[in-house]
């Protein structure tokens, strides 16, 4: 069936790589991305490992974000030195930057507050004489300090100094930055005048306690002046400074970034290569490496060439050799992918990998997994707006995937774009058989019923006035309408005006539900008839493949087939006449066929129930006949007993599975009636409006309205009809690997 559809052929080589030519063979290889390795050392503890010392170095060099060879670790050394010394320069510049500005408001505010003074000179005579005395007998200091500790350093002054100093402070507008933290600090400038020598001590501890800085100010208005001059001066000489320091080391930090990524991948690249290495064998000369590895025998080829590439790079004249191996082990189960394959692999993968050779369910799951899920949430507007938002993912996938983001739930859902892609592209399909965009119809080709009599073919006692005067009208279904047939694409627009619309879809969507399930059950057991024929096991076909197929298609695909003929056999002229396929269906497992509530389908109804043998599934696993003579010996009781309830499982999973389908119609009601809810509840306001602002409420109620349609009905609502689509393949999954060697999703049968 191709390598698309069963996992690769693998096949077991040694291979022989001359020491120095090791690490960059393996480095290829890897980029190849098609052996695996075997461990050669299984008793060898890891610390006593050749290459042991080699990958300590590329843990502690991928601590320190280091590169591989010595020139990427001295290159990385001294922009860590050269960083340090840029913030070691520029703290330094900052806090002389940082006293100097303290030193400018001091003086500002100084000078400030001898103006007010000799403003009050000039107006009261009497405090020019006391501000006279003041200023020959006191002295003064001051500072700068922060703003919040300005009340309890007020009230410690005048404790301590027992109200034999004078405070005056004044608030510096624009915070200030703190050299170490980088943090803005709001400050204040005060000035203190006192007498004696005593009274300036305290003054002094006090305002070391409170961390206020301390600057000296000239008595002399000129020479405070002066002062000013000379720290503006060095004020634009040190911003000037300051600026060209911060260009440089942004500048150094770019230059860094660049190399960042480089050196995480080259490092752990590194780390790889040497565990990889670990995993050898030395030969006795120490001259060459021996490794084992499992790869596909269709890319012998590109292994054999990326061998010839790594010993090129190295340097080394002798060539590394590639021998396949004979060998009874099973080999690994390989799926090739690709970046659209690789989201569905991983959703079989999820759950368990098939064993070697097997089909591989991932091509299949492609279009039941998107169709399951738009099965629960068909909508078109819904659709539309999941394929732009998917197509967006596809189309920008190269720049979106340089940029490394580290958002899990985006990487999440930009790994499964393709998914998304398909479930927007299958829910697109599914709304337009619904006919159902945003809850609401599309009138595409008219309506099939005849509304107005006088302009059908047959006619009916409504006029006009019946019309306008009666709100809801029962609607004949055997006057013929315009088409005269079935709808020529998905459900009648006039069903979304009628009030038994949920019980009709209700009707609708739960046998679509039963008979896409019956299906893709089906479907799956028919897929390991391949593996049988595949692996040569006739015993698996006749005695488990044939009575699984028989049993589920005497039960369900009979109900199936029910299903269909009661539509084609009833018309409405005769639909009040058909018997409940529910009641049939449990009559006939009951043997019960003369039920007088529930009249036959059509003649010859009665037929024999074919319940599966179970001594069918005895030999289900057994490859050959010896092995069916042993499993036929009275003594292991243990391994028949085993076998029937694996057949009892069979038969209630067969049950239990088809009703776990269900889903597919509850998920696609909930959808709708949350659509209808969310329309009628909110838009709905928005177009009921008449008055002159009713377009800019319709506005925001769209808004609302909009963000509501993608918070609910786009990502929990496609959530959920994404988890159940998973729950009904893992179903499948589960259903068909318990009791067959492969099922549909061909992972280990558990109960080997």
């Amino acid at each position: 069936m191709g390598e698309l559809f069963r996992s690769e052929e693998m096949t077991l080589a040694q291979l022989f790589l001359q020491s120095e030519a090791a690490y960059c063979c393996v480095s290829e290889l890897g980029e190849l991305g098609m052996v695996q390795f075997r461990d050669l050392n299984p008793d060898v503890n890891v610390f006593q490992r050749k290459f042991v010392n080699e990958v300590r170095r590329c843990e502690e060099m991928d601590r320190k974000l280091m590169c591989l060879f010595c020139y990427w670790q001295a290159t990385f050394e001294k922009l860590e030195n050269e960083l340090k010394e840029i913030n070691t320069n520029q703290e330094a510049l900052k806090k002389n930057f940082l006293e100097l500005t303290e030193l400018k408001h001091i003086l500002r505010r100084t000078q400030q507050f001898f103006d007010e003074v000799m403003k009050t000179c000039h107006i009261c005579p009497f405090m020019s004489f006391l501000n006279s005395c003041l200023f020959c007998l006191c002295r003064f200091v001051a500072g700068v300090i922060s703003r919040e500790r300005i009340p309890t350093f007020e009230r410690m002054l005048w404790r301590v100094c027992r109200g034999n100093v004078f405070l005056r402070k004044a608030e510096i507008e624009d915070p200030l930055e703190d050299p170490t933290t980088g943090d803005q600090v709001h400050k204040s400038v005060f000035i203190i005048f006192f007498q004696g020598d005593q009274l300036k001590n305290r003054v002094k501890k006090i305002c070391e306690g409170f961390r206020a800085s301390l600057y000296p100010c000239p008595e002399t208005p000129q020479e405070r002046k002066e002062m000013l001059a000379g720290v503006n001066s060095r004020i634009d000489d040190l911003q000037m400074v300051l600026n060209q320091t911060e260009d440089h080391r942004q500048r150094v930090l770019q230059a860094a970034s660049k190399t960042m990524r480089v050196w995480f991948i080259k490092v752990r690249k590194m780390k790889a290569i040497y565990h990889t290495l670990n995993l050898c064998n030395i030969d006795v000369t120490q001259k060459c490496l021996i490794a084992e590895v499992w790869c596909p025998v269709s890319d012998l080829d590109s292994i054999q060439f990326a061998l010839r590439r790594g010993t090129e790079r190295s340097g080394s004249t002798v060539p590394s050799i590639l021998n396949r191996m004979q060998t009874k082990q099973t080999p690994p189960t390989f799926n090739k992918t690709n970046k659209f394959t690789s989201g569905f692999q991983n959703i079989v993968d999820a759950y368990g990998i098939g064993n070697y050779r097997e089909i591989n369910p991932a091509p299949y799951t492609i279009i039941t997994f998107p169709f399951l899920f738009a099965v629960m949430f068909g909508d078109m507007g819904h659709g539309l707006l999941m394929t732009c938002a998917a197509l967006y993912l596809v189309i920008r996938e190269s720049r979106l995937l340089a940029q490394k983001s580290d958002n899990e739930m985006f990487n999440m859902v930009f790994a499964g774009r393709y998914i998304v892609l398909l479930m927007g592209l299958f829910s697109i399909y599914t709304g337009i058989i619904y006919n159902d965009c945003f809850s609401k119809s599309l009138n595409m080709f008219g309506s099939g019923w005849s509304v107005r009599p006088m302009f059908g073919p047959k006619g009916a006692n409504w006029s006009f006035e019946t019309l306008e005067e009666n709100g809801v009208l029962q609607l004949d279904p055997a006057v013929a309408g315009v088409f005269g047939g079935p709808y020529p694409l998905g459900i009648d627009p006039i069903w979304n005006l009628a009030t038994n619309k949920l019980t009709f879809l209700n009707s609708f969507k739960m046998k679509m539900s039963v008979i896409l399930g019956v299906i893709h059950m089906l479907f799956g057991v028919s897929l390991s008839l391949f593996n049988h024929l595949y692996f040569k096991k006739p015993l698996n076909i006749f005695l488990g493949f044939i009575p699984e197929i028989v049993f589920m298609s005497s039960l369900f695909g009979y109900l199936v087939l029910l299903v269909f003929y009661k539509w084609t056999a009833y018309d409405a002229y005769t639909s009040k006449e058909a018997p409940s396929l529910l009641i049939h269906f449990i009559n006939m497992c009951l043997f019960n066929y003369n039920d007088p509530t529930n009249k036959p389908l059509y003649r010859g109804q009665v037929l024999p129930y074919l319940p599966l043998p179970s001594y069918t599934n005895i030999v289900k696993h057994c490859a050959t006949f010896d092995e069916y003579r042993f499993c036929c010996n009275p003594f292991p009781l243990l391994f028949s007993v085993n076998q029937a309830i694996h057949t009892i499982e069979y038969c209630l999973g067969c049950i239990s599975n088809t009703a776990s389908y269900l889903r597919l119609w509850a998920l696609s009601l909930a959808h709708a009636q949350l659509s209808e809810v969310l329309w009628s509840m909110v838009m709905h306001l928005g177009l009921s409006s008449r008055s002159g602002g009713g377009f800019f409420g319709l506005s925001i109620i769209f808004s609302a309205f909009a963000t509501l349609t993608v918070a609910i009905l786009l990502v929990m609502e496609g959530l959920s009809a994404f988890l159940h689509a998973l729950r009904l393949h893992w179903q499948d999954h589960l259903k068909f690997t318990l009791p067959l060697p492969w099922g549909y999703l061909g992972c280990h049968s558990l109960c080997e």
